[in-house]
């Protein structure tokens, strides 16, 4: 149902009415006698224009979908980590996938310091649909980045990633 999206249906529903009226026109100039026909038509018209409108509005969007392209576009992958202290919902793109080290960050929503494992279980059963602003981060030893998200929120304002998931140096990795 693609074409309910567009502006075709309005198009359409409005092209019928400009007919309708022009039959009524000419119907009370010639006195034709159409005027149940015409009134049927109307009302059968406006229930359309209804059904258009209720469909349009309770349409619910594919966020699932969505999150799901935004992912398919990004090298490496889109992986999602809740907080266990605030239990707010972050984002990691990292741009090589076979790292084998953890992760030491601040959390992009309440600012705690936690360790992500090499081999974490991904949280997928309640992602949010809006994302902020992102933050890029690149280690100065081994020049890989890291980019991370807090799920429908702002980033912490002091966000630090404090050792690279690939070479493993305990350094802050530099924000840019």
């Amino acid at each position: 149902m693609r074409w309910i999206e567009t502006k075709g249906p309005y198009i359409l529903l409005g092209i019928l009415f400009l007919w309708i009226f022009i039959f009524a026109i000419y119907n009370s100039y010639f006195d034709k006698g159409w005027h149940l026909i015409l009134v049927s038509i109307f009302l059968i018209t406006a229930l359309l224009t209804i059904l258009v409108i209720v469909i349009k509005k309770t349409k619910k969007p594919k966020t699932q979908a969505n999150v799901k392209e935004f992912e398919k576009s990004l090298k490496g992958g889109l992986f999602h980590f809740k907080c266990p202290t605030c239990k707010g919902i972050f984002a990691l793109k990292k741009s090589k996938s076979n790292d084998e080290k953890p992760v030491k960050m601040t959390c992009p929503d309440c600012g705690i310091v936690g360790i992500i494992s090499p081999k974490p279980k991904s949280c997928e059963q309640e992602i949010p649909e809006k994302k902020s602003v992102k933050a890029n981060f690149k280690c100065a030893s081994c020049g890989e980045g890291i980019t991370v998200w807090a799920e429908g929120s702002e980033l912490y304002n002091d966000l630090h990633i404090f050792s690279c998931p690939f070479c493993g140096k305990d350094e802050r990795l530099k924000r840019f």
